[in-house]
């Protein structure tokens, strides 16, 4: 899809890669509704990006989601594209992680780009066109030990791409599930990237990943998976995930001492 001109909504549009998107798409010419939940971080990007429209509000919400649409509707006047970036991650042991986090996870991950999907696509069937940008992980396809619930959430996440984008096939509505390995970010925590040091984890920068993004979004891509081998392992883990088990093993007990908080 053409960006020029076009009407789009942008969750987690504050952070670290998504203020780097969202200045990428206004320079293409997007008209921009910028969601966050962190309202004094989205201002001071939004301050930065002109004809932009900083849409504070909570995602972790099925009623916070539809107030955001709401809003974003009011200002863009439509929408032609919607692109769930907003995401929550954590680093631990799964018996470590409280209940609060697991739902908020599952909520922001998940729910959240479901609900805004749901508010947003009778907008499009009407126009009989638009694009939903649903930004997963390829730990949406490999599930990595210490990392069990965003990986839960982001499995869920790519089948729920999957099966929308069927569900419109005879539509002119696009559905795009984008997988990138892990990104060097600010909400990555400090034992996951002296973790990640540790086991040689491969990482990403924010702006590769965006430039990654917009290349699929104006090449109309049905799924991408960014990165090698991790893109590989992918495809081997939906054929042989006992290999994959057995070849991750020596990684997942160094892992163990930095998710338990002894290194």
């Amino acid at each position: 899809m053409e960006i020029n001109n076009k009407r789009i909504v942008l969750t987690g549009a504050a952070g670290g890669m998504g203020s780097i998107l969202a200045a990428e798409l206004v320079k293409r010419g997007a008209n921009l509704a910028m969601v966050d939940a962190n309202a004094d971080a989205l201002t001071s990007v939004a301050a930065k990006l002109s004809g932009t429209h900083p849409i504070a509000g909570d995602l972790s919400s099925a009623n916070g989601c539809r107030t955001v649409a709401d809003h974003c509707l009011e200002k863009l006047g439509g929408v032609d594209m919607l692109i769930n970036l907003a995401g929550i991650n954590s680093f631990a042991a799964y018996e470590d992680e409280s209940p609060e986090k697991i739902e908020a996870m599952i909520h922001v991950n998940l729910l959240a780009p479901m609900w805004l999907a749901h508010a947003f696509l009778p907008v499009m069937q009407n126009n009989n066109a638009g694009t939903i940008v649903n930004v997963g992980s390829t730990f949406g396809s490999i599930g990595f030990a210490y990392f069990s619930v965003y990986s839960a959430s982001k499995f869920g996440l790519r089948g729920f791409s999957e099966a929308l984008r069927r569900e419109v096939a005879d539509t002119d509505i696009n559905v795009t599930y984008i997988a990138p390995r892990a990104v060097k970010t600010p909400i990555n925590s400090d034992a996951l990237i002296r973790m990640g040091e540790a086991t040689k984890m491969n990482m990403d920068a924010p702006e590769d990943i965006v430039k990654k993004i917009i290349s699929a979004i104006e090449n109309n891509r049905k799924d991408i998976y960014f990165g090698f081998p991790e893109s590989f392992f992918v495809r081997i883990n939906a054929i042989l995930p006992r290999l994959v088990d057995n070849a991750l093993a020596a990684q997942n007990r160094i892992a163990r001492a930095f998710a338990k908080g002894e290194k």
